[in-house]
């Protein structure tokens, strides 16, 4: 295998980690310990973290390491608000743009959201749900906007998912989740981008019950 694959191997399995909260926020990535893990030396690990920093997934601080990302309350708020106002435009463009095979595969998406949240799994949900935001950002027809959508979706991915752990939050989401896909099928554009700036933005409870999650997942 080469230098190449194997680093991408590394940084797939490393970032679905991080992603999937094997890594909570500020929890301190140990090259030596990766090499180990991955069976690799430490230049692979090296390439591997940088490409992590660059998409805001860790962060190295000198002297003291690297981290998975662990914003500040504050950063934390702002990085939601962004979240919501271009997921808002994605869907105020979906709601215009969105074809025939598009909504189809919104709607399937959706209805996979509504089988996960009647079980109560908050991490089986959280893997349909990416899939029906995917489904929003694709239906913009907009290549740059879906890409940076992807990547905000991506950098937020750990409190994204930590959110749904909330009590009733999942039925909460789905509910919601009914709200944009009705607007987008009824083609109102405002309305869409109203119900998915409300469905993303984080304040209020909903900003108190994740901090407590936080918190709870990096004590543990």
């Amino acid at each position: 295998m080469s230098a190449l694959s194997n680093s991408a191997r590394i940084r797939q399995a490393l970032e679905n980690a991080i992603l999937n909260g094997d890594y909570a926020p500020g929890a301190r990535l140990d090259p030596d310990e990766l090499a180990r893990k991955f069976e690799c030396s430490r230049t692979p690990i090296r390439d591997v973290l940088q490409q992590l920093e660059a998409s805001g997934l860790v962060q190295v601080q000198p002297k003291r390491g690297t981290f998975v990302t662990q914003w500040t309350v504050e950063e934390l708020a702002e990085h939601f608000e962004v979240m919501a106002e271009i997921e808002a435009i994605c869907a105020r463009l979906a709601a215009r743009r969105i074809t025939e095979g598009e909504l189809a595969d919104m709607t399937v998406a959706h209805e996979a959201c509504s089988l996960m949240a009647t079980t109560g799994d908050s991490e089986a949900y959280y893997a349909v749900n990416t899939d029906f935001h995917r489904c929003i950002y694709k239906a913009t027809h907009n290549n740059f906007l879906f890409k940076e959508a992807v990547r905000l979706h991506t950098m937020l991915q750990p409190y994204r998912r930590m959110q749904l752990r909330s009590r009733n939050r999942l039925l909460s989401s789905l509910a919601e989740h009914e709200e944009i896909l009705l607007a987008i099928r009824n083609g109102d554009p405002e309305g869409a981008a109203r119900a998915t700036h409300a469905h993303i933005i984080v304040q209020g409870d909903r900003f108190h019950d994740l901090v407590a999650a936080i918190r709870e997942a990096v004590s543990s």
